[in-house]
This record gives structure tokens, C-alpha cells and sequence, in this order.
């Protein structure tokens, strides 16, 4: 070969940027020579991936709001396509994001270029047959949860658990004082997280029930303060104006410090994903809570295949925290949940020796540079053929 390894990744959400960037940073530093181009977000292009497609355009949450955004995810699958062909990349390495990086990766396939997937489609709690169709397009499947393991083995597909990187952004958390400190929170005070997502669509459908289930907790213990965490790329400002126009007292608004931060908190309420996961393993004490249009839940519906939409509940095998879904979720079912948290200890203990599980099985550290090194043997392999 007369040039140096060319690798495209794809990322297409917040979620895929920073794994992505991850898995960017420890091929470079066993590769320095390497070359990396894509999809992503700032957070690759600063990892050093040529993005040829920015993720922001693309992302969404739904089935029916998928649609919306057809334009926008046709000119990103044009702009890939066009790269496997003339870029002729050595390996793609899709990351979650299934119905375009399936696509992308049959796409791939059509060019001779080999496929090395990084984080699983949730096909396993829903649409399980396209893990044959899975099969006969990558090479190798690289997971974060190890329940996902022997559902590629079932089916032939090679695959290896890296662990999560959750289980490592926890090992060194600085002190309560410090941490509360930094947010502006009273360390003598208990304090509540609401969390109500990444995403502008998830705010929209979840800010609101959450500081309405504050303000429930907030009128018969006046002690409490709340905090918001902000996710990266969120304007702060419009969920600050939210805040104050729901009259919510004591809280605050803080960015950075995550999932550190919640570790100072008693208890909380999560939007569904990655965050529920992060809280779990600073054992934070939570509902996890969760809501689409109506249309997209009905499809949904018909198609799932597990009991659970919280990430450390599908960890554990078990319900280790409290769900609340569509018509479920309504601030007084929020607040009691809540309210039980902050009254019962022994509730709180079961709880945490839950979480303590969840972050047990999710591995150690080192998640990165197990993908990496992974992701350059297929590389070898396929230069060698």
C-alpha cells in the first residue's frame, strides 16, 4: 500500500460523536500515521476525523420523525457513498445509528470495504431478524453490554464486549464539596437531578413534567434544591428560561463535571439512554422516564421485544429502578417515586446495591483501546487478503 491506513467512521447522534471520538483517539496513538474521515460531531474532528458530514444534520429521535428529516439524511448517505468510492477507505466503523449505517454499510460492502461495527443496533428489543442481514454485511460486531454478546453468537455473528465506557468517566470523582461547589449547590442541602435528555425534542417532551414533579416535592420540603444538569451542545439559556417560567426555586443549571456531578445528588429523574447508565454507576438513586409522539410509541409498541427501556434494567436482567412511559409518565407518579428516595432509606440501599451490579457487569476501563486494537486486526486481516 502507498499510502496510510484510511479508516471512515460514522456517527450520526451526540452519543455516537463522543464514542467516536474515543475510539479516534486510541487508534492515533497506536497508528499516528493513520487516516480517519467521516460523520460525526466537534468532538471527532478535534480527535483528528475528517468529517465530511456533520452528525448535527441528521440526528433524530422516532419513527415518525425520522421522515422530517429525509432530505437531510439522503445528502449525508450521498456524501459517504461518495467517499467509499473515491476515498476507497481500508474499513468503515459504523457506530450505532442503525437504520442509516446499515444502509451505509451495505453501501460499504458494495465497494469491497469491510465493516467493523462499534456499539450494536438495539435490534435485540426490536426487529431481531435483521441481525442475519447484520451477518452478512460486517465482519465484526464490538458491543458495550455483555447480554449482547450471546445474541450475535446465536446467530453467527463474530463478536467481541468492550465494556462501556460509562464504567470508567466514574473511577475518580472529586469531593461533595468541590463538586458542589463548582454547580453552585448547598453541600448541607439534599438535591434532586432532573435530567430530562440531550436532545432538543426529548426537552421539549420532558423538561416540563420534570419541573412540575420538582415543584410537587419542593411545597412540603423546602429544604431541597434541584439541579439541571446541561448536556454538551444544549443552549443553556433556553432551559434557564424555562426554569424560571416554571417557578421553580433553588435550582441550578450546571455544564460540565458529568456524570461526577450527580453523585452529590439524593436522588433524580432521567430521560432514557446513555444518562441512566451514567447515573447508575455514581449510583445515583432514579426513575428513568420516557416519551415519543404518539404515532412512533404505537409502532414502537407493536415491534419491541423487551420488558424495559432503562439501560441499567437491561444490564441487570432485572428491575433494578422505577420506569415511567407514555400515559405513565405525569409529574405526581415522578414525584412520589421520588418523594419514596428521599423518605426511605431502605429503599435508597436496595437500590444502590442494584446500580452497584449494573456497573459491575458493564466491565472496567480500557474501553477504547480494546475497539482500537480490535479495530486494527480486521484491518491487518483484510490488507493481508
Amino acid at each position: 500500500m502507498d499510502r496510510a491506513p484510511r479508516i471512515m467512521i460514522s456517527a450520526g447522534e451526540a452519543s455516537g460523536d463522543r464514542l467516536g471520538a474515543g475510539l479516534a483517539r486510541a487508534l492515533r496513538e497506536r497508528r499516528p500515521e493513520i487516516e480517519l474521515l467521516g460523520m460525526g460531531g466537534e468532538l471527532m474532528r478535534e480527535a483528528g476525523v475528517r468529517l465530511l458530514q456533520d452528525a448535527s444534520e441528521v440526528a433524530v429521535v422516532g419513527i415518525v420523525e425520522v421522515l422530517s428529516h429525509l432530505p437531510a439524511l439522503r445528502r449525508a448517505m450521498g456524501t459517504l457513498t461518495r467517499a467509499l468510492d473515491v476515498e476507497r477507505p481500508d474499513l468503515l466503523v459504523p457506530i450505532d445509528f442503525p437504520d442509516f449505517n446499515l444502509r451505509l454499510s451495505a453501501r460499504a460492502k458494495r465497494f469491497d470495504v469491510p465493516v467493523v461495527y462499534f456499539v450494536s443496533p438495539q435490534i435485540w428489543a426490536w426487529r431481531r431478524g435483521r441481525v442475519h442481514g447484520i451477518g452478512r454485511l460486517v465482519r465484526r460486531m464490538l458491543v458495550l453490554f455483555p447480554f449482547e454478546t450471546r445474541f450475535y453468537e446465536q446467530a453467527g455473528v463474530p463478536v467481541n464486549f468492550v465494556g462501556h465506557p460509562v464504567a470508567e468517566t466514574a473511577e475518580e470523582i472529586p469531593s461533595r464539596e468541590e463538586l458542589c461547589g463548582r454547580a453552585g449547590l448547598d453541600p448541607g442541602r439534599r438535591t434532586v437531578a432532573l435530567l430530562p435528555g440531550s436532545r432538543r425534542i426529548e426537552i421539549a417532551r420532558l423538561a416540563s413534567v420534570m419541573l412540575d414533579a420538582a415543584k410537587i416535592l419542593q411545597r412540603d420540603r423546602r429544604e431541597l434544591q434541584f439541579l439541571v444538569p446541561v448536556a454538551p451542545g444544549l443552549d443553556p439559556a433556553a432551559l434557564r428560561q424555562q426554569v424560571a417560567a416554571s417557578g421553580l426555586r433553588d435550582c441550578r443549571l450546571h455544564t460540565g463535571d458529568f456524570p461526577a456531578i450527580l453523585s452529590v445528588c439524593d436522588a433524580g429523574v432521567v430521560a432514557s439512554g446513555t444518562a441512566s447508565l451514567q447515573a447508575a454507576v455514581v449510583g445515583m438513586p432514579m426513575v428513568v422516564v420516557y416519551r415519543v409522539g404518539a404515532l412512533s410509541h404505537m409502532l414502537g409498541k407493536m415491534l419491541l421485544r423487551v420488558d424495559s427501556v432503562a439501560l441499567p434494567n437491561l444490564v441487570a436482567g432485572r428491575r433494578v429502578v422505577p420506569e415511567l412511559i407514555q400515559g405513565e409518565l405525569r409529574a405526581e407518579a415522578v414525584a412520589a417515586i421520588l418523594a419514596d428516595y428521599l423518605d426511605r432509606p431502605g429503599t435508597v440501599e436496595e437500590v444502590r446495591r442494584g446500580l452497584r451490579e449494573v456497573r459491575q457487569r458493564l466491565g472496567g476501563g480500557g474501553v477504547f483501546e480494546r475497539a482500537a486494537e480490535l479495530v486494527l486486526a480486521e484491518l491487518a486481516s483484510g490488507q493481508s487478503r
